[in-house]
């Protein structure tokens, strides 16, 4: 009784929330009827001889033209919530030919629940599952009636509006990682979302919110000429003023809501699902360091990895292996895997993957020779060593900019190659001769990017270019100003350094660092059917912001101060680094790289036609690198290319750390110490050590990309 007397309260509590936000529409439809109902008031006295007068007649008619450019603005208000597009979860409907067991267990789950079935299943690279609405008409029309009939099933009345019942999204970790019995226990009190959702104000209530929502985001979408500036202005106004009066009210409505699903969901498998949550937080945790640890190297070199759900249950059986506390959940991997329940789960996998790299990182919607798949037995090869000697043929260029020779000192003759040595020596190079040129250097070179634009060469190319015999470092053209810093939503901008414990990472076990907020809608994004409206290009993670002077300043000053513990020369490295990366990246956006991917087939592929991919990627996963830890990455990546080329070291795959080291088939973890004593100290010593210690020869030449 204590159940059923909760689901009761629940519905009860929703349903009454939902009625009061209903209320406020009908409050703000009697007041845009207002105007009109004095109008009629005033003509009907005038028509009467009761209201006649000159006065009466000016008041009739300014009350008359007040009320017809009220109900006229108040209709294009209600028109645009109503025909708006709501925002949409970018997702991979999984068809019923393709996973007949999971719409099987799906369909029973809802008859034990006495709900209605949902109307379709769909994927998403998130770890939590939900219930979302596409009856819009925006959203394409409605499953054929054979689909209801089947997905109804034997369930009677319960399942007749299961031709508007929403779909169910699942995070695809979930299937992967969870047993069968697990994924039933956390999706029932999902499923059970199902009986208050079908509630005619409930629905109506929602209907009324998601209108306002996408009534916003068309508002704040950019327009150019005036009329259409006033006009979104005012319908702007209009649609968050209800939405901040049916604010409390929609959050209660939908919190009633998930008290009567969870009380009705207590009577399936409610000891089972204790056990459940618990793989939900695992599967978060291992999620997240797959998206940023692994995951991201390969999407910056233009592959995606086509297996990340594999991939996650690789990471989390790591994990269980490594932390005690997980210990006794590698054990469940005997039973039977929630994937089991699709037909081809490597083709969701794939399709999910590529969704991933198109919401986190914003790749195209297809494949192509600068985007393609990587399976995760290529990735040591096709990743890691490449990233390595792409970042140190970088730095070796970067070096050949500053000047600096490419024989060490005491080399022998014809050692001019890339070498180790020529950084250590650049970076421990005393710092007192050489501040004021690398000072007056970089003044120099912004100058000239003010007077010729940034980027741009100055007119004489030989004014900033070293003597050939001068072995010093006479620091030509790279400024650490916004000009030459890159983006913070470059495809190298949140780059970590390997092996690097101080560089910026979500926290282990954050969610919320690799979960966009599908369900809001974004102020900013661009409405589906504006074609002027400014598009992000390829790779960005932030829809540029135009900046103040007391913004850059600002971030002139934090720049300063996270150079502050490095040396002259290493500030100026970090500084040509991040300009080149800025240079790279701004050449390597391809033209149409936001064009819409094609149909999906009818296993599976992303819902393009339901969102809107101009606002890719959703959420960054990381913030961007600073000059230091960039500096940290290439000295690293240079040291890794040596000890692969002279002591027989190999790239490996650390399902948590993502590129590795190998040496002697072990995985080095005490490389960062000695590194950063050299960016920030100019101190070689204990990296030479390290070297020396496991036969790397810095003075070996290496090979580049």
């Amino acid at each position: 009784m204590t159940g059923i007397g909760g689901v009761e309260m629940g519905a009860q509590a929703a349903r009454s929330r939902a009625l009061a936000v209903l209320r406020v529409r009908s409050r703000a439809l009697a007041v845009a009827l207002l105007p009109a109902a004095a109008a009629v008031i005033l003509l009907v006295g005038g028509s009467t001889g009761h209201l006649a007068g000159g006065g009466w007649d000016v008041l009739r008619w300014i009350v008359s033209v007040l009320a017809l450019c009220v109900l006229l603005a108040a209709a294009g208000v209600a028109l645009v919530v109503a025909r708006s597009r709501p925002a949409v979860t970018p997702t991979v409907t999984v068809a019923e030919e393709s996973a007949p067991d999971l719409y099987r267990m799906v369909r029973d789950l809802a008859d034990r629940l006495d709900v209605p079935a949902p109307s379709a299943i769909a994927l998403t690279p998130d770890c939590d599952s939900w219930l979302e609405d596409r009856t819009h008409p925006a959203h394409g029309p409605p499953p054929a009636e054979k689909h209801h009939d089947d997905l109804a099933g034997p369930g009677g009345p319960a399942h007749r509006r299961s031709a508007t019942a929403p779909v169910l999204v699942i995070g695809s970790p979930f299937l992967w990682w969870m047993r069968v019995g697990e994924l039933r226990a956390v999706l029932a009190p999902v499923v059970a979302g199902t009986g208050p959702s079908a509630h005619p104000d409930i629905a109506a209530a929602r209907r009324f919110i998601r209108g306002l929502d996408a009534a916003v985001a068309v508002a704040s979408a950019g327009r150019r000429d005036p009329v259409s500036r006033v006009a979104c202005a005012g319908l702007g106004w209009a649609s968050r003023l209800l939405l901040r009066s049916c604010r409390g009210h929609a959050a209660e409505m939908e919190r009633g809501v998930a008290t009567a699903a969870a009380e009705r969901a207590q009577a399936v498998d409610y000891g089972l699902r204790i056990v459940a949550q618990e793989q939900v937080g695992l599967a978060y945790a291992g999620w997240d360091r797959l998206l940023t640890r692994v995951a991201l190297p390969a999407w910056r070199m233009g592959r995606w990895p086509s297996r990340l759900d594999v991939g996650v249950v690789a990471a989390l059986t790591e994990l269980s292996r490594r932390d005690r506390l997980a210990e006794g959940f590698a054990s469940r991997l005997g039973e039977r895997p929630a994937c089991d329940l699709l037909e081809e789960p490597g083709v969701m996998d794939e399709a999910v993957s590529l969704l991933a790299a198109r919401l986190f990182h914003g790749g195209p919607a297809e494949t192509g020779a600068d985007w393609s798949p990587v399976g995760w037995e290529e990735y040591p090869e096709e990743v890691v060593d490449r990233t390595w000697r792409t970042d140190a043929a970088r730095l070796h260029r970067v070096l050949d900019t500053l000047g600096v020779r490419r024989a060490a000192e005491g080399a022998a003759p014809g050692t001019d190659g890339p070498t180790l040595a020529r950084v250590l020596d650049h970076l421990t190079t005393p710092d007192g001769a050489s501040t004021a040129p690398l000072t007056a250097g970089i003044d120099a070179h912004a100058a000239t990017e003010t007077e010729n634009g940034p980027g741009t060469p100055s007119a004489d190319p030989d004014a900033s270019r070293p003597p050939a015999d001068d072995p010093g470092p006479s620091r030509p053209p790279y400024d650490d100003s916004d000009a030459s810093r890159p983006p913070a939503d470059g495809p190298d901008a949140s780059h970590p350094a390997y092996d690097d414990p101080d560089a910026s990472q979500p926290s282990y076990g954050d969610s919320d660092a690799s979960r966009p907020p599908f369900g809001e809608s974004d102020a900013s994004r661009p409405p589906a059917d504006d074609p002027d409206a400014p598009q992000p290009p390829y790779g960005d993670h932030a829809t540029p912001v135009p900046t103040t002077p007391a913004e850059d300043a600002e971030d002139d000053e934090d720049d300063e101060d996270d150079l502050a513990d490095t040396t002259a020369r290493g500030a100026a490295l970090a500084a040509g680094l991040t300009a080149q990366l800025a240079r790279e990246e701004a050449e390597a956006r391809p033209a149409g790289a936001h064009a819409l991917s094609s149909a999906p087939g009818p296993a599976a592929g992303p819902d393009a036609a339901l969102w809107d991919d101009r606002a890719l990627p959703l959420l960054p996963l990381q913030p961007p690198r600073t000059g230091r830890e960039i500096l940290t990455a290439h000295i690293t990546a240079m040291v890794c290319c040596a000890a692969m080329d002279t002591a027989g070291a190999a790239p490996a795959l650390d399902w948590l750390d993502g590129p590795s080291l190998l040496l002697d088939g072990a995985r080095t973890a005490d490389l960062a110490p000695s590194v950063l004593s050299l960016v920030e100290a100019g101190d070689p010593g204990p990296l030479r050590a390290w070297m020396t210690e496991r036969g790397i020869r810095p003075e070996k030449p290496v090979r580049l990309v």
